[in-house]
């Protein structure tokens, strides 16, 4: 009984810090009750619907690109999914050019090559110091500017930039490519988990052969698959036919400029965020390296950079957080992102403002409650990783 109160005084400061913390718990549920019972009064007294019911309603709109079929006549339901899909796009393709785009100019900015560190310095300084919605009107005015189809810029036949979009390879998967997946993707879980225990073992034991072990055993299942299913994948190229593209994957001028906005933008930060990583490592670590004969290149990714990664990561996570967020700018050049599709059309259509910016907020929190988690994931293994090398 005494342990019990003991710990009932660390947790609340006591019966007094129990009975403050449970007024403001008690004053917390009456505010929120009141609000929404005062907005409950006040739409039905100016005979505003409420409830989720318009959900189940005709859109009656359409929406210019969609990763999952639609039509005019399906529900609000569907445009919530059609934009929270959009905007997940967005993200990740954000996500990932600007960690390789930061990654790059934190790298360059403690080179010791004069012009590579200036280059970098002034591409974090142009990001940084200039705001997210004139660079994505900046952008978006550039692809506008574009060659036309027929003078598009092209890499080596593959990709092709115009003014009506950017153009890439597009997978095409045979009747076998499911199987090949499903046993390629057995294979990856196979080997990650052969690997994780090689390693916890030559952690405690010091016997166990190597974890790369099982991520070779995951390359040669991946490959095997492929092989016995005859290569089941290949490639729809663009290609100029009359006066646009056809084949591959186009992505619109709106969708383009909108990942090069967010892209260039938060990869300034992240530049940032690299560079403190990688000056938090003491020197000595890098000339130890090179004492013992691995070149810069060596050195950084296998000794500097696997011990910044504890000092990078926490700061990463808020800039994947950041952008993601960013990306509900896409209103401003008219890409069908949730906040333009839900809470701008569903939102006018309906007139019921309350139930769409609260789905609207909720999609939002768990996807950053949902990078949060992965982030501190990450983490806490960098930091394993990185002692354990």
């Amino acid at each position: 009984m005494g342990e019990g109160r003991r710990r009932l005084q660390r947790l609340t400061g006591g019966w007094g810090g129990l009975a403050l913390q449970v007024g403001l718990v008690a004053v917390l549920v009456a505010t929120a009750w009141w609000m929404g019972h005062n907005a409950e009064v006040n739409m039905q007294t100016r005979g505003v619907a409420s409830g989720f019911e318009f959900l189940d309603r005709p859109a009656g709109f359409d929406i210019t690109q969609t990763l999952v079929p639609y039509e005019p006549t399906d529900t609000h339901r569907r445009v919530f999914l059609v934009g929270a899909l959009n905007t997940l796009l967005v993200a990740a393709l954000g996500i990932a050019a600007a960690t390789g785009l930061g990654l790059l100019a934190g790298v360059l900015r403690v080179s010791r090559n004069y012009l590579a560190r200036t280059a970098a310095t002034a591409y974090v300084e142009l990001a940084r110091n200039t705001p997210l919605p004139v660079q994505i009107l900046v952008w978006y005015n550039l692809m506008l500017v574009a060659p036309p189809p027929k003078d598009a810029l092209g890499i080596d036949g593959l990709i092709f930039l115009t003014n009506r979009g950017l153009y890439l390879p597009k997978p095409v998967f045979n009747a076998e490519g499911g199987i090949a997946f499903a046993a390629a993707g057995a294979a990856v879980v196979v080997g990650a988990l052969l690997a994780s225990w090689l390693k916890r073992r030559r952690t405690f034991t010091g016997h166990a052969p190597s974890p790369r072990w099982g991520w070779a055993l995951a390359l040669a299942g991946v490959v095997a698959a492929l092989v016995a299913t005859g290569n089941p994948t290949g490639f729809d190229l663009p290609h100029l036919e009359g006066w646009g593209f056809t084949g591959g994957v186009s992505l619109a001028p709106a969708l383009t400029a909108l990942w090069a906005a967010l892209s260039f933008y938060t990869g300034g930060f992240i530049a940032e965020v690299v560079r403190g990583g990688l000056n938090a490592v003491s020197p000595g670590q890098g000339e130890a390296a090179r004492s013992l004969g691995l070149d810069e290149g060596q050195a950084l990714s296998l000794v500097v950079l696997p011990q910044a990664m504890r000092v990078i990561v926490p700061p990463l996570a808020s800039q994947y957080l950041n952008l993601t967020k960013n990306s509900s700018l896409a209103v401003i050049i008219g890409y069908p992102d949730l906040v333009a599709v839900f809470a701008g059309t569903s939102l006018n259509q309906t007139g019921q403002a309350i139930e769409t910016l609260a789905l609207v907020m909720v999609f939002y929190l768990v996807i950053s409650l949902s990078i949060s988690a992965f982030m501190n994931w990450w983490n806490s293994r960098s930091a394993v990783w990185a002692v354990s090398r």
